[in-house]
């Protein structure tokens, strides 16, 4: 999932209000390829997008879970889809949608006249075909639909979910990931999965793929599809290339030349000169994604509480913040700013006299026993390198040895998942962000007990929390004043009593693209994702 990106929004009116970027020296002008800012015009009307890895790692609309959803949400529609403005889920193949007054049972009347790019239509059975699939699969974020009992086609257009019980399904319907709507006759008489994974989509949004070549810098190419129920009326972009370019330097001087149209991430020197470029738009906003410090309860030193505690104690926060230079915010809590569960008064400090008591009273700490632990993070992730690198110098100082190892996330995520507990590392650092706008993600994926492991990296194994996050769907249905009380409750406990985790910093995200590039708005749900059909080239 999101531990597959090592790169690194905020109130509603915040994301409005910066939507179009900050431009300096004006858009570029001029249908030629010059600009009287010297900055070159996109070319024709394709819209090239740079990103720091590969694109794709999975093509299955159902089990797809890393970092193809900046092109998936370009390609596939949901019933439904996030609104940062509202903090609600607003219409998207769903027109209309309706539940019970026990939030049990919810109804969907679908949009008319959708279809799929293989010309089927997009129809209830069409909705019912592709969830109750995914569901079947139980890969990636499946478990968005664990809620959902039965689905039923009332009429073409109308499909009906019977739920175990209450949950937001209209809210769950906007995930970034699983939700997905697809045709599932496409590969026909063939497996579905392997005709996917040939670089081929069943999608009904605004493109389809046109071109797909694994491993090369430029990976991927969508197509507008003519039949897009969103149409086409003025100005769009009909192609869109996705690029994948590690060095950041190589993406800036590549925006410079007009070459790219968006460059996902900057590092904080490189941001700071786009501010200040002719013919190139900034924007900075904050996201949904966090970053976690997880300690291993299960195996090692870290079994002690005390010590756990001590680390989170040893964490130079503010540090961390001011080093950042506005790629990350402070965090309060588990739950970014802008979801139901946030806390503003959870914030963390540093407090080395309380990190050193801890552990002299366990026997380490100066004057004691050298306390020796172990630590993975991502390699070529500058952000969390300055994190490790501060705690470590931090920790050195309080007689504990940090053994810090950088590793790509799968070789990190397998050793962290390792069935003999004693090859697991002490502390494991990664990113997080919910699957759809709600906080239930971080507390079922990395904090519920899990047999085997999954993303539960602090093996937590605790009866009462499990059952607690288990009642949170239902709680938002039908009674979000009480979720907000768990949620926070929850992350007293997670954090304060059983110190299974540390949050550092809530990410900036910040954009640089071409000023002649309108319309550009983030949506934290979606993250690093650029709608692309809502965006207006000009000369």
């Amino acid at each position: 999932m999101r531990r597959f990106l090592v790169l690194g929004v905020v109130a509603a009116l915040a994301l409005a209000g910066c939507g179009g970027g900050e431009v300096r020296g004006g858009t570029s002008s001029g249908s030629s390829g010059g600009s009287s800012t010297g900055m070159p015009s996109t070319k024709g009307a394709t819209f090239v997008y740079l990103y720091n890895l590969d694109v794709v790692t999975d093509w299955d609309p159902a089990s797809s879970y890393s970092n193809e959803i900046i092109a998936m949400q370009n390609i596939y529609d949901s019933l439904t889809v996030y609104n940062p403005l509202t903090r609600r889920a607003s219409a998207r193949l769903a027109e209309e949608w309706k539940a019970s007054p026990d939030g049990k049972t919810w109804t969907f009347m679908l949009r008319s006249g959708a279809v799929f790019h293989t010309g089927r239509p997009v129809d209830a059975e069409a909705v019912k075909a592709s969830i109750e699939r995914t569901k079947s699969m139980a890969e990636g974020a499946a478990y968005i639909w664990d809620p959902v009992q039965k689905i039923t086609v009332i009429d073409p257009l109308t499909v009906e979910f019977k739920l175990k019980y209450p949950a937001p399904l209209d809210l769950i319907a906007s995930s970034d990931y699983a939700a997905y709507i697809y045709d599932t006759e496409a590969a026909g008489s063939g497996d579905l999965k392997k005709w996917f994974q040939q670089g081929r989509d069943a999608g009904s949004g605004p493109y389809t793929v046109a071109s797909w070549h694994k491993g090369r810098e430029k990976e991927l190419v969508l197509r507008a599809f003519d039949d897009y129920w969103g149409g086409w009326d003025g100005p769009h972009y009909k192609n869109v290339e996705y690029r994948a370019v590690a060095n950041q330097n190589t993406a800036w001087q590549l925006l410079l030349r007009g070459e790219v149209s968006f460059v996902q991430r900057l590092n904080p020197s490189l941001f700071q000169r786009a501010k200040t470029t002719a013919g190139v738009r900034t924007l900075q906003v904050p996201s949904f994604q966090n970053m976690l410090v997880l300690f291993n309860t299960a195996s090692g030193p870290l079994v002690d509480v005390r010590l756990r505690k001590a680390v989170q104690k040893a964490i130079d926060y503010d540090g961390v913040i001011a080093a950042l230079k506005g790629a990350g915010a402070p965090a309060a809590g588990l739950v970014p700013e802008g979801l139901l569960g946030h806390v503003p008064g959870l914030r963390p400090r540093q407090d080395l006299e309380g990190a050193k008591a801890l552990l002299q009273e366990a026997g380490y700490g100066p004057g004691g026993q050298e306390l020796r632990l172990t630590l993975t993070y991502a390699q070529g992730d500058d952000d969390e390198q300055l994190l490790v690198t501060l705690l470590t110098n931090t920790l050195s100082e309080l007689n504990v040895r940090v053994e810090a190892k950088a590793m790509q996330w799968n070789a990190q995520w397998d050793q962290a998942k390792s069935a003999d507990p004693a090859k697991r590392q002490d502390i494991l650092v990664m990113y997080w962000w919910p699957d759809y706008a709600d906080a239930y993600s971080w507390f079922l994926n990395v904090f519920h007990s899990a047999d085997p492991v999954s993303f539960n990296l602090t093996y937590l194994k605790n009866k009462d929390i499990d059952q607690r996050i288990d009642r949170l769907p239902s709680l938002l249905a039908t009674d979000r004043e009480a979720a907000q009380k768990e949620y926070a409750k929850l992350q007293t406990d997670l954090i304060d009593k059983h110190a299974v985790v540390a949050a550092p910093w809530v990410t900036n995200y910040q954009r640089a693209y071409l000023g002649n590039v309108s319309g550009y708005t983030d949506n934290p749900a979606y993250p690093n994702v650029v709608f692309v059909h809502q965006l207006i080239p000009s000369a």
